[in-house]
């Protein structure tokens, strides 16, 4: 397979907010023309071929640092995955300790995914390497929108005009941040669905609507994405109980009913059944696409990977 055609121009991946819609686009398209190719490149013109890839991550993951591993791999990298739980981090060394160290070791690209909001961002500016943001706090988590969008892309063939739901912890999404900035983008209809205490303030704008009742948001929507409930990043209670949340904003097939026919349902994993979405939808194959969402994940990464490698590499200073 050719090398792609297009150059993102960028020396980093930190968010869809620096994204132009065709730059989101090119890298959709990319993406789709590698899974449909079963993930198989040339190596030999690969700009990753014989190059370092550091996965750093501070949160713990299972779905994206697997991803990131496997379609480094295939793009002919050499991968290092960091233990940060084992590493000089827990010793006392600082965040950007640890990024001069590494990037005494030349990597061509780091993977981060850090707990604080902004942290990647700070290391992309003290490394002479290309960056590639794998979530921070709950700013954003880029790749994670463009694999939706994809998955989105493939069950319906477009993203532009298509009705799309975001229900649950929108407070705590990075996920929703970077969907809402990419589908807004793409010329989707946005629409969030939370209780008002897991709802940011001044979310609202062009093409996006907020409710707080799933009745009403899901009317009509063409894709159901639900998002997990982020227990770990609440300080207080912002709803009473589960069995509460689950009755008023969980996926079940009555509520489903109310989208159209043909809806599709995501979540970016992992799920938190009967919480925020009752086992029978997440597991049904005519409606869920939530494993296909992880099969796009490789996908997606492969061509973040190309593009910001091949910038570090040489093919676009």
């Amino acid at each position: 397979m050719a090398a792609p055609l297009y150059k993102l121009n960028k020396p980093h991946l930190l968010g869809i907010e620096g994204l132009t819609a065709l730059d989101i686009a090119m890298l959709l398209d990319r993406a789709k023309t590698l899974a449909a190719a079963n993930f198989k490149i040339d190596k030999k013109i690969s700009p990753l071929l014989d190059k370092t890839v550091i996965n750093l991550f501070f949160e713990p993951s299972t779905r994206t640092q697997t991803s990131f591993e496997l379609a480094a791999k295939k793009l002919g990298a050499d991968v290092i995955s960091m233990q940060v739980a084992t590493s000089s981090v827990k010793k006392g060394e600082t965040l950007l300790d640890t990024a001069m160290t590494l990037n005494a070791m030349r990597p061509t690209v780091l993977v981060v995914r850090h707990g604080d909001s902004g942290a990647v961002q700070l290391l992309a500016e003290k490394v002479n390497c290309g960056v590639i943001n794998a979530g921070d706090g709950t700013h954003e988590h880029p790749t994670q929108a463009l694999l939706d969008a994809l998955t989105i892309h493939t069950r319906k063939g477009r993203l532009q005009d298509l009705v799309v739901a975001i229900c649950g912890d929108i407070l705590h999404s990075r996920v929703a941040r970077s969907n809402i900035l990419l589908l807004s983008k793409m010329g989707a209809e946005v629409r969030l669905i939370a209780p008002p205490t897991l709802l940011p303030v001044g979310i609202a704008g062009d093409n996006v609507t907020i409710y707080t009742s799933m009745i009403d948001g899901l009317r009509e929507a063409d894709v159901v994405m639900m998002l997990r409930v982020q227990n770990e990043r609440m300080n207080g209670h912002f709803f009473p109980s589960a069995r509460e949340y689950y009755h008023f904003f969980g996926l079940d097939a009555k509520k489903l009913a109310l989208a159209k026919n043909d809806a599709i349902v995501m979540h970016p994993g992992p799920m938190n059944r009967g919480v925020e979405i009752d086992s029978a939808i997440a597991d049904d194959v005519t409606r869920s696409v939530i494993y296909q969402q992880v099969e796009m994940g490789v996908a997606v990464r492969m061509a973040a990977l190309e593009v910001v490698g091949e910038y570090h590499a040489g093919g676009a200073k």
